[in-house]
């Protein structure tokens, strides 16, 4: 569909989307508001915490027994109340890239700190900034961010 614009006199393809009744209206709205793109090719989905489908992703940084059964650990306290994976694949750059295409809020890293000090580090999607949380203060802490009870600036 195009239109000859007789002012200008050029040909100009509308670029609006115009879905029916129901769902698909909001759905739609709300991903063309989250979707990203940093002009350096990296796409984002920046879903709300709340709706997100996946709320947080648990990283071991190496593939060691150790490190695994704390993320194991992790992942079985968490599962319980979100929806979370788990990926062990790739570099931690590109675990982090894939879960921001598809809106994850939160990534989990475990690394040799977690072993010492039974800590692990929390990035935020949207500022890409990492904080160290305590295993035990783990699924509190995600739950006030997801609920939005506390800003990621205020763990």
């Amino acid at each position: 569909m195009e239109v000859f614009d007789e002012k200008y006199k050029n040909k100009v393809i509308p670029k609006v989307i115009e879905p029916t009744f129901g769902v698909e209206r909001v759905f739609l709205a709300l991903l063309t508001k989250a979707y990203c793109d940093d002009g350096r090719g990296n796409i984002t989905l920046n879903l709300p915490p709340k709706i997100s489908p996946v709320k947080a992703a648990v990283f071991p940084l190496v593939k060691r027994e150790d490190f695994e059964k704390i993320a194991n650990d992790i992942i079985k306290d968490l599962r319980e109340e979100f929806n979370i994976a788990y990926d062990k694949g790739g570099s931690i750059g590109r675990r982090y890239a894939r879960n921001d295409e598809i809106g994850t809020p939160f990534c989990i890293t475990i690394d040799d700190d977690s072993l010492k000090n039974k800590d692990v580090t929390v990035r935020d999607r949207n500022s890409r900034v990492q904080k160290r949380v305590k295993v035990v203060d783990l699924r509190s802490t995600l739950r006030k961010l997801i609920n939005q009870e506390k800003t990621f600036g205020e763990i």
